[in-house]
């Protein structure tokens, strides 16, 4: 095709994903309402009796909280149900470019991803007070938007492994343990020695470091965060590829 016809086939997949999901009350609002209650409640309601701090270093751990979800259920269920109904199959037969059904839903994830960072940073500058900078506020906001990408990639690979039925449970057994173990519920100071030790083996973790240094948090190297996650998007992406090109 030339190559107007080919963007144009991405751009439109991309709409009509985000059309889709804008229209999916069932996955949008609690995929939203999720972490901004959360950060009500624990970062402003409770936050001042925690410390000074505590309304910014969750306002970090709630947004990293809340990219996760787009990325685990809006590929994971989704994929996994859409191969057992046989969507994925019509998606192979119909004369569209074969990654425009993986950006249609980056482009989701990260929509919602923008939404539920965009929230976070409103209640957090006009209800609980944080004094942020513009560049703190544009730093937590590209790393919230860009953080969804490595759990795209996760949820990608589980949708390749799991049963439509099934997903729901399988992807919150890894979405709620993964969370409260990158210390996103509690600062990793307070948990357990062990978990302290594993929590740089989830994704979530470095995120969280990442959206800690953005509203000034943490003053270590961030380089280190963000390779590992392309590392795990890319290790992702491949395993979910060989996966997809064995089973379909």
């Amino acid at each position: 095709m030339p190559l107007r016809r080919v963007i144009g086939a991405y751009l439109e997949e991309a709409r009509a994903e985000c059309l889709r999901y804008l229209r999916s009350p069932g996955f949008l609002i609690p995929t939203v309402m999720l972490p901004t209650v959360f950060y009500l409640m624990f970062g402003i309601v409770l936050g001042r009796a925690n410390g000074a701090d505590a309304p910014r270093y969750l306002l970090a751990a709630y947004g990293t909280f809340g990219v996760m979800a787009p990325g685990l259920f809006g590929f994971g269920l989704a994929l996994s149900m859409e191969r057992d109904n046989g969507l994925m199959m019509l998606k192979r037969a119909l004369p569209m470019p074969p990654g425009a059904y993986l950006l249609g839903k980056m482009s989701m994830a990260m929509l919602v991803a923008a939404t539920v960072s965009v929230l976070l940073l409103l209640m957090a500058t006009l209800l609980a007070h944080v004094p942020l900078t513009l560049t703190q506020m544009l730093s937590l906001f590209v790393t919230d938007l860009f953080g969804v990408l490595p759990f795209c990639a996760m949820g990608l690979l589980l949708g390749t492994l799991i049963k439509g039925q099934g997903a729901p449970s399988v992807v919150n057994l890894i979405y709620l343990p993964m969370a409260f173990l990158s210390g996103l519920w509690f600062p990793l100071s307070m948990m357990p020695k062990l978990v302290q030790q594993l929590a740089p083996v989830w994704p979530s973790y470095h995120l969280n470091q990442l959206a800690l240094s953005a509203v000034g948090l943490e003053q270590g190297a961030f380089w280190p965060h963000v390779v590992t996650l392309l590392v795990y998007t890319v290790g992702f992406v491949m395993l979910a590829a060989r996966r997809l090109r064995r089973f379909g």
